[in-house]
């Protein structure tokens, strides 16, 4: 066999299931499609010379906070996160704004009146994470710690229309609707509750981290070190067949339903195959990035100083929106996430000068439009 295992797709699955097996002596061959690795975490001059924007993800909290990423010694192979002192923000109508910051006690302090049901909701939760992370957001396993998993899962399975009930001022009402809404789904479905909870806990213990020099630092990192352990990388390839492939005992695809079955759907199972076709695909996203002439005037000090900064209102507006585009709909007035990297990155716009990303939920399909 020329390879031990080959994987298709250089997202950050790829890179990692690549390193993975390249750490345990095995010869493995990554390939990627596009002219550059990376798959979501890649950047690039979209708008104008020297305004750097990231095509797809842009804050890192799951990158600072994964078990498998913490392991890897990426700043030899020049990452390096920055960290805005707001965490994410989430303005109001009024003015106002519920913000989330990395001190777990000044978060619930900020929240003034809902102190006491922040700290219910998830004091005893950012004490056990570090001792459940890699459970949470590892592989289906027996946890190491089952009666702390029991309890984060109490909390998690819930639907995140619930969770808001604890939660009397509108500033945590909405600060819990913006960080919940990144879970793509009607915040009324069971599991919301998980990406809220989740989010918060990581930039609790590890930051809502921007990469400096844009997403495809990290990338470049991986890769980086795949390449030093002996791994090989081949882009501008795109597989339609595994008979295309080298010689190798097994292949990894890190690609969504549609494009596996297009590539090697022969191969498989009639069960596994129907299993594929009848993936349904969530919410689609629609992006803009500008390159500004200023910051972005906020008049809340705290979404000035965000890394993210979530605008929706209210919870009731926000899981309307949400609401409406699981069913096909477009809103009058989306839930945008928007992203003011440069306020904390100065390599990514001419002196002066500033970028900032934003995207909404769109319906599943309508982003191809």
């Amino acid at each position: 066999m020329q390879y031990d295992a080959i994987i298709v797709g250089a997202g950050p699955n790829g890179l990692a299931g690549a390193i993975t097996l390249q750490q345990q002596g095995l010869r493995t061959l990554l390939l990627e499609a596009k002219p550059t690795i990376g798959g979501g975490m890649r950047s690039a001059e979209l708008t104008l010379p020297g305004f750097v924007h990231d095509i797809c993800s842009a804050v890192h909290p799951l990158g600072a906070g994964s078990p498998f990423f913490r392991q890897l010694d990426l700043q030899a192979f020049g990452l390096e996160f920055v960290h805005p002192p707001v965490l994410a923000a989430h303005p109001l109508d009024d003015g106002s704004a519920g913000a989330l910051y990395r001190s777990f006690d000044y978060t619930a302090a900020a929240l003034g009146a809902d102190e006491s049901a922040y700290r219910s909701l998830l004091g005893g939760l950012y004490r056990d994470w570090p001792q459940i992370d890699k459970d949470v957001l590892g592989p289906l396993s027996l946890p190491s710690h089952p009666l702390m998993m029991a309890k984060f899962g109490l909390t998690a399975l819930r639907r995140a229309s619930d969770i808001v009930k604890r939660f009397n001022t509108q500033q945590a009402r909405g600060l819990w609707a913006g960080i919940a809404g990144h879970s793509m789904l009607p915040l009324d479905h069971y599991t919301t509750a998980a990406a809220g909870c989740v989010l918060m806990l990581a930039g609790h213990h590890h930051g809502w981290p921007i990469p400096k020099g844009g997403s495809q630092s990290m990338a470049t990192a991986l890769a980086g070190l795949y390449q030093s352990l002996g791994g090989v990388i081949q882009t501008d390839t795109y597989v339609k067949s595994p008979d295309e492939l080298p010689a190798a005992k097994a292949v990894l695809f890190d690609l969504s339903p549609q494009q596996l079955v297009s590539i090697a759907g022969q191969q498989f199972s009639s069960i596994y195959l129907k299993q594929l076709k009848r993936f349904r695909y969530g919410m689609g996203v629609f992006k803009i990035d500008w390159a500004l002439d200023g910051p972005v005037p906020f008049t809340n000090e705290a979404c000035r100083n965000a890394g993210t900064v979530h605008l929706g209102n209210t919870f009731e507006e926000i899981a309307h929106a949400e609401k409406a585009v699981w069913n096909g709909q477009h809103p009058e007035k989306p839930f945008v996430l928007l992203a003011q990297q440069s306020l904390f990155d100065h390599s990514r716009a001419p002196e002066g000068k500033h970028t900032a990303w934003a995207y909404c939920h769109v319906p599943s399909g309508a982003e191809k439009i």
